[in-house]
């Protein structure tokens, strides 16, 4: 099955949240490894877009909303067991 986005072909997770972005992922998240001018352009540029777009964060969080009502089994959580609690041993003779 072939998914497009805005007439474009998503073959991959990353070409998904590129399409639904906009822009590309590493913008928003970084790199390994890159360097603190790296960033400090990156986030320059990550500012100039969401100052031409200032509704881009809202419209992101009703995206993953609609994502996580559309498919709530990605995010199916099973809560950990607590261990038994152990009390400690006293010592000492009872009064």
């Amino acid at each position: 099955m072939r998914a497009y986005i805005g007439g474009r072909q998503a073959v991959s997770e990353s070409d998904f949240l590129e399409l639904a972005l906009g822009t590309p992922v590493e913008l928003w998240l970084g790199v390994e490894g890159e360097t603190r001018e790296e960033r400090a352009a990156r986030l320059d540029a990550a500012r100039d877009i969401l100052d031409d777009h200032p509704g881009m964060p809202d419209d992101l969080i009703r995206i993953a909303a609609g994502v996580v009502e559309a498919h709530p089994e990605l995010f199916d959580i099973v809560p950990l067991a607590r261990p038994a609690r152990r009390r400690a041993a006293r010592k000492g003779v009872a009064a």
